[in-house]
């Protein structure tokens, strides 16, 4: 036990959270605004992964890291639209479409990886984000080191938390989106545009998917796997609900899950636990199920979640 406190109780395991919990805040983030307009975005797994691909091979083939965020972020958009013309515009099932995206833009990012970069003997590579020390906030003992070391997109994550609390609670365009996730017929007969707020909670999900894919491939990681997402997608539609559409809250589960995912990093490279390591691999994930299982009894999804909208419908 000793060992294992000894793991956690350390300055580099709390910056490792930090950077963890990143991709995670983007991305369930960009989840929530649009379950916040009704629509249940499924394609976010695939979205992130085609970002991450675009984003990681516009930096490969530019050497501009920052153009290749942009690239990630313009691809989480297109993708975005796509999902607004299947189940806005045409009003099909959110399940299949997310899901049909989900596998769309994962046979994508395969596709044009193979393409553009056939079958190397060995991994493409960048030279990735390096952290940025923010002047006196870094030579704060123990707090420096953890929150004022990091990467740039790391401070971009930390500031979109209250951000995205601001505009949802504190703006009447966040008064709209709620509405229309809410009542869309209350909020249609009050002059709000339904297929509109839907359009721009679907372009905005899909550029905070797009950050998540670009961190994965230009900070945490300097190149692009096919297995670089590995179901974070699925976790941020988890903390949704474990946030109960919240993005405070929300956010606070990506910093839980993160901690239980670098924990489980650290007791599988220590002699603390002798068990196989797919153990330790599994944990954040059964944990996650576990506490959704538990919070889920409470939470209230939006009532239109899941709901096409028509005009003539009452």
């Amino acid at each position: 036990m000793s060992e294992i406190l000894s793991q956690i109780f350390q300055v580099g395991f709390f910056a490792a959270v930090i950077r963890i919990a990143t991709p995670l805040v983007f991305g369930t983030l960009g989840e929530l605004f649009a379950e916040r307009a009704g629509i249940l975005n499924l394609g976010i797994e695939g979205i992130m992964m085609l970002a991450a691909m675009t984003g990681f091979s516009t930096a490969f083939f530019t050497g501009s890291l920052w153009l290749g965020v942009l690239a990630a972020v313009l691809a989480g958009v297109v993708a975005g639209l796509v999902m607004g013309l299947l189940t806005v515009s045409l009003g099909l099932s959110q399940h299949v479409s997310g899901i049909g995206l989900t596998l769309l833009c994962s046979g994508l990012s395969f596709f044009f990886y193979r393409l553009i970069f056939g079958q190397p003997s060995t991994l493409p590579a960048i030279k990735p984000f390096e952290t940025v020390a923010l002047p006196w906030l870094a030579e704060i003992p123990v707090i420096g080191p953890i929150f004022f070391n990091q990467f740039a997109l790391v401070y971009l994550a930390m500031g979109i938390v209250p951000a995205a609390a601001f505009v949802l609670f504190r703006t009447p365009w966040g008064l709209n989106l709620r509405t229309v996730g809410e009542n869309p017929h209350a909020a249609y007969s009050a002059g709000v545009s339904v297929t509109a707020m839907r359009y721009q909670a679907l372009l905005l999900s899909g550029a905070l998917m797009g950050l998540a894919g670009a961190f994965l491939c230009m900070a945490q990681y300097n190149a692009y796997t096919f297995g670089v997402i590995s179901g974070r997608g699925w976790v941020c539609i988890a903390l949704i609900v474990f946030g109960q559409w919240n993005p405070w809250k929300s956010a606070a589960g990506a910093i839980l899950f993160a901690c239980i995912d670098a924990l489980q990093l650290r007791l599988q490279a220590s002699s603390a636990i002798n068990l196989p390591y797919q153990v330790f691999l599994m944990l954040p994930f059964v944990l996650t199920i576990v506490g959704m299982a538990l919070v889920s009894r409470n939470a209230l999804a939006p009532a239109a979640l899941l709901k096409p909208f028509h005009k003539e419908a009452r």
